[in-house]
């Protein structure tokens, strides 16, 4: 099990010629995406990496279908036609690596997205990973084995990060899914965290935030009062340096004053009961250290990874 996408996921790629959508595509067909279709204007009956291109994604969807999930690397100035076109199509799941797309034009996508059954992952992200089974992104495939974490991000590299460490201790993870850093975006934390709370194969999430916006502690009251902290839920806040009012990195990655602080965020989540982890180099010994009251059968699992290496 996993959360979002596995290894029946049929995807189409828009922007699959491009160099970044040929180079990752490449990546993820070799460890067993199921990449049926491309689409893009011009592009119509031609093959590339073995996958038949067609001119829209209605079409691709007529004669390559069914598909499950759209993954959009087409530029910014082109994206969102991309993500119009994949939202009218109905298409369940869609994901956009996609950086530098104006806010307006997200606006926009998210009135189009509204009452509809649709989760829009990004844009401005690595997408996701299902470790064994699909990838739907950027994320390296080889970072962490299948496991029973589950990990949610506003940012890529520490995503990648947290998955290697949590890899280290004897942990394995059982989706790694990056919402994006950008000010709108499609799919929030708490929309995540749902998700994993069904999922039977994960016992623990870890979120991993930055400074900017309420969305870090919405979702841990989310948690708290909503979910019933159903499971373990850990959390790295990034930014604890970062200057007022100055852009760190992600466009949403701006501290407008102490609510939006690092310090701030992680008192308020150590307050819904979150565990907070101090240190990016602290992840992985801060889960797989988790008292064995907090996270049952994921200390069984640790045990027994221990024992056969």
């Amino acid at each position: 099990m996993a959360i979002l996408a596995n290894n029946q996921t049929r995807v189409l790629v828009q922007g699959l010629t491009g160099k970044t959508g040929s180079f990752h595509s490449e990546i993820s067909l070799k460890m067993g995406t199921k990449i049926v279709a491309g689409a893009g204007p011009g592009k119509g009956g031609q093959m590339h990496l073995g996958v038949p291109l067609f001119e829209t994604v209605e079409e691709a969807l007529r004669r390559a279908g069914p598909i499950d999930a759209s993954l959009i690397y087409v530029p910014a100035p082109f994206a969102y036609e991309a993500m119009a076109e994949a939202i009218d199509s109905g298409i369940s799941l869609i994901v956009v690596i996609t950086e530098g797309i104006a806010i307006m034009d997200m606006v926009k996508v998210k009135k189009l997205l509204a009452d509809k059954p649709i989760t829009l992952i990004g844009p401005n992200c690595p997408g996701l990973l299902v470790p064994g089974e699909t990838r739907l992104g950027i994320i390296p495939e080889t970072i962490t084995p299948a496991g029973k974490i589950g990990i949610v991000s506003r940012s890529g590299t520490l995503t990648y990060e947290a998955a290697h460490q949590i890899a280290m201790a004897g942990l394995g993870v059982s989706t790694v899914v990056g919402i994006g850093g950008d000010p709108v975006i499609g799919t929030d934390f708490i929309r995540i965290l749902d998700l994993f709370a069904q999922d039977p194969q994960t016992e623990a999430v870890l979120l991993i935030g930055e400074i900017g916006g309420p969305m870090e502690e919405q979702a841990a009251r989310h948690w708290n009062e909503k979910l019933k902290k159903s499971k373990p839920l850990f959390s790295l806040i990034a930014g604890k340096t970062a200057p007022k009012g100055k852009r760190m990195g992600h466009a949403g990655a701006i501290m407008e004053g102490t609510k939006d602080s690092a310090q701030h965020k992680a008192e308020m989540l150590s307050q819904y009961g979150v565990s907070m982890v101090s240190d990016l180099t602290d992840i992985g010994a801060a889960i797989g250290g988790a008292p064995a009251a907090a996270v049952p059968q994921l200390k069984i699992t640790l045990a027994r990874n221990r024992m056969t290496r």
